[in-house]
């Protein structure tokens, strides 16, 4: 009973942290940079990026511990988006920052697009996981 509800409820949180990511990428982000003047929106997504790597950190530490038990396939999947999360958070977003303020624009494509990649990673990991759930 106790794994039957670890499973399920492991398997939502993965299923919200796999809609919320997509809908930060390709909803919000768009979104903002269709309908804002471009100063704007690089301002509002700077702004908006910490909320949501935590989002994503705690979302995935959450369904990392309610997988473990059952899934260490999940688990370790989620485990590494967390923990990846946590370097982007730390460490890649303040360094695009940089690029962006001292107006290093080949360093700012570079980390933006490693970050782009990285954030479709997560997504993609986080797809292979509700598969692997539904099993």
């Amino acid at each position: 009973m106790l794994d039957a509800f670890l499973s399920m409820a492991s398997f939502l949180v993965v299923a919200w942290l796999f809609g919320g990511m997509l809908f930060f990428s390709a909803g919000f982000a768009a979104f903002l940079f269709k309908y804002l003047p471009p100063a704007q929106a690089r301002m509002l997504i700077r702004k908006a990026f910490p909320p949501f790597y935590l989002f994503v950190m705690g979302s995935s530490a959450l369904a990392t511990v309610l997988s473990w038990r059952s899934d260490s396939f999940t688990a370790a999947l989620m485990a590494f988006v967390m923990l990846t999360t946590v370097a982007a958070r730390q460490g890649l977003m303040p360094a695009i920052n940089r690029a962006t303020d001292l107006g290093l624009k080949k360093r700012f494509l570079w980390l933006h697009g490693f970050s782009v990649f990285l954030s479709l990673g997560h997504i993609v990991l986080a797809a292979v996981a509700l598969v692997h759930m539904r099993g």
